[in-house]
């Protein structure tokens, strides 16, 4: 009767055990969860500048703007750098087609934004576009 408890309660022990690493593996991930937030210096380290773009617009007006481009990591942001003058181009010729209407106020900037999200986003190949900022502005 003696080692029958001892048995119940080594396996009991194991149960345990076993069910709380189960736990701590499934919920921890070393203290970093995936709904989590990142960091402004993983941002940064994620995002590619696209400085100074000037080009006319469809109404005879120009603009002249710079972007930020964050990625979901380096290999997207590796890939975004080397692709620099495909996004010039897709950046010229979209906005080509724009009036100065189209781009007034915080909707039409905003837009803006989505449209590059989309347009620079189908280039990539290994990762994708979080998305785009408008980090200077000028129609004139």
């Amino acid at each position: 009767m003696g080692k029958r408890i001892i048995n119940i309660l080594l396996i009991i022990f194991i149960v345990v055990l076993l069910g709380g690493t189960a736990y701590l593996l499934i919920n921890d991930n070393s203290g970093k969860s995936k709904d989590k937030e990142p960091s402004i210096d993983e941002v940064l380290e994620a995002s590619v500048h696209v400085n100074d773009i000037t080009t006319n617009l469809q109404d005879g007006r120009y603009i002249k703007l710079s972007l930020t481009v964050e990625t979901d990591g380096e290999e997207a942001k590796q890939e975004l750098e080397k692709r620099d003058f495909q996004i010039r181009s897709i950046i010229l010729s979209e906005l080509a087609d724009m009036k100065s209407g189209d781009l007034e106020g915080k909707e039409g900037k905003r837009k803006l934004e989505e449209m590059m999200e989309v347009k620079i986003g189908e280039l990539l190949q290994n990762g994708e576009i979080k998305k785009v900022y408008i980090t200077s502005y000028i129609v004139s």
